[in-house]
């Protein structure tokens, strides 16, 4: 899979040739506010909650590029009256899509749209398919729900956690949602992008090193591949 980082929480994930774009942030971003979105090519965009740091450019891009939404029932319903087209999700359900099986999962945050409505309740994503598995985790504190995801769904390959703090969970605990949900391999997001959630990087991979587990922190803009 290639991942490319576009800063805070927004990622492009190629999922065996399915561009899928998550929590797109470029509006507003202030480490990555000249992007020109029209570059990207997503098909699907998963939202995991309605905060604006986190769907700024969703309709834009769903318009620009043809997209479908995937996120919760709120989320969905309002966008859809901008019309953009989406498939509702809810806590523990899972659907199979062309690219793949998709389940929303548990995250403990808040969650409302930019104009005050109603967002639903935030969550994550398990995203896998007879080959691959990873686990988006939007904005999340650390709880003992992760310890179902292994449980739950094949083993990951890698994990996208927020480490920032703050608003999230910072990567001390993060190290320890590592640790329930059994993967080795973690990307971090949601930090440095605000004052309130700039972090000492290589503490953060400190913290995970000492749990055997490796942090990675691309650079806006950066892709790998795993």
């Amino acid at each position: 899979m290639k991942i490319t980082f576009y800063g805070h929480s927004t990622f492009e994930i190629d999922f065996n040739g399915t561009k899928l774009l998550f929590d797109p942030f470029f509006t507003g971003n202030p480490l990555h506010s000249n992007f020109d979105t029209n570059q990207l090519n997503a098909k699907w965009i998963l939202v995991s909650h309605g905060h604006g740091d986190h769907v700024s450019d969703v309709e834009d891009i769903a318009k620009n590029n043809g997209a479908k939404l995937i996120s919760n029932y709120e989320v969905v319903n309002w966008f859809e009256k901008k019309g953009v087209t989406g498939h509702p999700l809810n806590h523990g359900g899972k659907y199979t899509f062309d690219f793949g099986r998709v389940k929303y999962v548990n995250a403990i945050h808040t969650s409302s749209m930019p104009d005050g409505a109603n967002g639903g309740n935030p969550g994550g994503f398990v995203v896998w398919d007879d080959d691959s598995c990873f686990y988006f985790a939007g904005d999340t504190g650390l709880t003992l729900d992760m310890k179902l995801i292994p449980m739950t769904c094949p083993k990951l390959d890698f994990a996208i956690l927020p480490i920032g703090d703050n608003f999230t969970m910072g990567y001390e605990d993060a190290a320890i949602a590592a640790e329930f949900i059994e993967c080795d391999t973690i990307i971090g997001c949601h930090y440095d992008t605000f004052g309130y959630i700039k972090i000492d990087k290589s503490k953060a991979i400190e913290a995970f090193k000492k749990k055997n587990k490796n942090l990675i922190l691309p650079s806006i803009g950066e892709s790998i591949n795993i």
